[in-house]
């Protein structure tokens, strides 16, 4: 068999040398409510739900759905040696970065965010009223959160 540029490849193979759905191979689907709230957290009206991690499904990086709550604002933290990519669904975001915690990043819907491994920050919910939505993917596979309680620069709701 070959796909469209010529490649070939058997049944067992797939396409490009990839696999077929096998018994310890699969597509899985999260619904909703298979979501996992047993992962690292942030304090500040930040809540996360695992989707998609080693212990959900096997993956080799985490994957969520993130609600920041209206008016929210975390502490300050960084992720460890996971790099993170953000996609805004709902609402604007802030990040605040810098040596001194006061450089503003700011998303709305439909932005894409990526944070560098180790990269501190706290987030605010730029609205009073509305949640900030996000799906989140982070290249190791649980989710990893730094609290930092300490941080000689976090702002006073984070004190």
């Amino acid at each position: 068999m070959s796909d469209d540029h010529g490649h070939s490849y058997t049944p067992e193979q797939g396409l490009h040398g990839g696999r077929s759905v096998s018994a310890d191979v699969d597509v899985s689907v999260v619904t909703p409510d298979q979501r996992d709230a047993g992962t690292a957290q942030t304090a500040g009206g930040l809540h996360r739900w695992a989707a998609v991690s080693e212990a959900m499904n096997g993956a080799s990086f985490w994957m969520g759905f993130a609600v920041l709550d209206p008016g929210g604002q975390t502490g300050v933290h960084h992720h460890g040696e996971a790099e993170t990519a953000i996609y805004i669904l709902k609402g604007t975001t802030r990040w605040w970065v810098g040596d001194r915690l006061d450089e503003p990043r700011e998303a709305r819907a439909g932005d894409f965010v990526h944070i560098p491994a180790g990269v501190v920050h706290w987030e605010q919910n730029a609205s009073d009223t509305e949640p900030v939505e996000m799906v989140v993917v982070r290249s190791t596979q649980e989710a990893v959160v730094v609290n930092l309680h300490d941080h000689p620069h976090a702002p006073d709701h984070a004190r």
